[in-house]
């Protein structure tokens, strides 16, 4: 008897239907257990996990032989997630259990089966119950810890199993199980202000969290040049306790990515708060950017509408660090291999930290540099300056004297800086609503991601900043991409402020957050 089971597969970001057709029939001279329609190894070692299971759990099953195909035959199968919809197409075909015909139709089903009949989790629930909505099924069948991430989309009846006779009695008639519920909303917005790290545990360091308060205004990347210990990585672990909360739309959005990578932690619906994502200083190019034999978004992707800390930027490989180069212009990222080319969304604020040189101590009035110029320059030549340029913010940082930070009185909280940051970026909201999406790159929410025309229009400066900007243009050496990092730099502090126009001060700030350029290292004498 022919059966056919709603189910999916994840193809890079999105979830592809797949239906699981299943006939069983007298066997010639042995029955065989057959798998079509280009499934990879996970999915053939199937059959040994389903009949397993079968077995354990009291399913008598007569020696037929069967035949399993996975349509859409011409599109690769990957995962475990397949194995409850066979299960449930092999006991259909046989007729074992008097299934409700018209619930199987309506209904999808996903699931990795343990030998003794557990459903274990599976990753991209979320995406695979957005698939289900959009055609129209009822009803979905996903592990237990996938309840409630699934059940974010409405529309959709979700149903939670833990064990393979929870599904059979309940498509029998035998037990009755209610739809997961989950309130989206009062959920997303109850989790959206428990910030631990806070910056009013900074002491000191005004100019730096000057700099980052201007960072998370306009979204724009920055790194910091300071001595081992002196507060890099502490402040850039406080930064997403200034940015704007998320909106539900860019919470999808992130969810979506985690859930694929299989990164959602248990019992989340939603991701509430941006992520904060610091990979190691070893971290691959493909782990970065995404890919493998079986796809798996990257550190990039999953730092959209978040922070991609790189904790000592120069011990990054150099191949790494060229790959953020386009990302970081286009906020997508395009992989492609030899089975596959999908694009993923990788819009993340760059939070980049590093030594002035390989001891660490160069410019520290209490320590000795014990580096020579040559090797500083080799250290600081480890970054290249197409990348430096697309750093908007290049923040010196000071080590704070003991006697000092021992006297100093707590900082400013996040939350008072915050309101300062939301302010600005309402400003900035306001004045890109009206304009078309840029292609690829979608719709302009900040400062950083003007286009060269929106300068033109919305951070022109007046003659006074432009011979300013043309003064240190000539002494710095800046490039043309620098110039235009400025402007974006200057259009934040000026919203921060509430003007509309760039003043000479909001110029005069902003050049002095590119003290790293090349220009100024060869003045330096570095």
């Amino acid at each position: 008897m022919l059966s056919q089971i709603n189910s999916a597969t994840l193809q890079g970001l999105e979830a592809v239907p797949i239906k699981v057709e299943v006939d069983s029939f007298s066997p010639g001279l042995q029955p065989r257990f057959t798998i079509v329609g280009l499934p990879d190894n996970a999915v053939k070692e199937s059959q040994e996990r389903v009949f397993a299971a079968l077995r354990i759990n009291g399913f008598q099953l007569s020696k037929r032989s069967i035949v399993v195909n996975l349509a859409p035959a011409d599109l690769r199968k990957e995962g475990t997630g397949l194995d409850l919809p066979i299960t449930i197409g092999v006991l259909s075909s046989y007729d074992t259990c008097e299934f409700d015909r018209q619930m199987l139709r309506e209904s999808m089903f996903i699931g990795e089966l343990g030998l003794d009949g557990t459903i274990m989790p599976v990753k991209g629930a979320l995406p695979i119950a957005i698939r289900a909505r959009s055609m129209g099924i009822r009803n979905l069948f996903v592990p237990k810890e996938n309840e409630r991430e699934a059940a974010v989309v409405d529309n959709v009846s979700v149903y939670g199993v833990h064990t393979l006779n929870e599904v059979t009695d309940f498509l029998s008639g035998h037990t009755v199980m209610e739809p997961t519920v989950v309130n989206t909303r009062e959920e997303f917005y109850a989790n959206q202000s428990n910030y631990a790290p806070d910056f009013s545990e900074v002491k000191g360091q005004e100019n730096v969290k000057r700099a980052f308060e201007v960072a998370a205004a306009g979204g724009h990347n920055i790194i910091l040049v300071g001595s081992p210990g002196c507060g890099k990585s502490m402040m850039a672990k406080r930064l997403p306790s200034i940015l704007p909360p998320l909106s539900l739309h860019e919470s999808l959005e992130t969810t979506q990515i985690h859930s694929i990578a299989g990164k959602l932690q248990k019992d989340t619906s939603l991701i509430s708060q941006r992520p904060f994502r610091s990979p190691h200083h070893t971290v691959s190019d493909v782990a970065l950017v995404g890919g493998g034999n079986t796809f798996m978004p990257g550190e990039i992707s999953l730092a959209h509408n978040g922070v991609l800390f790189l904790d000592e930027l120069p011990e990054f490989s150099r191949s790494v660090l060229e790959t953020l180069r386009q990302p970081l212009e286009d906020r997508v990222i395009t992989v492609s291999r030899a089975r596959y080319n999908f694009t993923l969304p990788c819009s993340f604020m760059l939070v980049a930290s590093m030594n002035p040189c390989p001891c660490g101590y160069h410019g520290d009035p209490q320590h000795q540099c014990v580096c020579t110029p040559g090797q500083i320059q080799r250290y600081m030549n480890k970054i290249s300056g197409p990348l430096l340029d697309r750093i908007d913010i290049q923040c010196e940082v000071q080590t704070v004297p003991f006697a000092k930070l021992s006297k100093m009185k707590p900082g400013e909280p996040s939350a008072n800086i915050r309101q300062r940051v939301i302010r600005a970026r309402k400003i900035q909201t306001e004045r890109f609503s009206s304009l078309p999406k840029q292609g690829a790159l979608g719709r302009v929410f900040c400062n950083a991601q003007m286009t060269d025309r929106m300068l033109h229009e919305f951070a022109e400066p007046d003659a006074e900043g432009l011979d300013m900007l043309r003064l240190a243009m000539e002494r710095l050496k800046l490039s043309a991409r620098a110039y235009n990092r400025i402007l974006k730099v200057a259009r934040t502090i000026a919203d921060l402020e509430g003007s509309g126009n760039i003043q000479p001060p909001h110029i005069a700030e902003a050049i002095g957050y590119r003290n790293l350029d090349r220009g100024d290292w060869a003045e330096k004498g570095i």
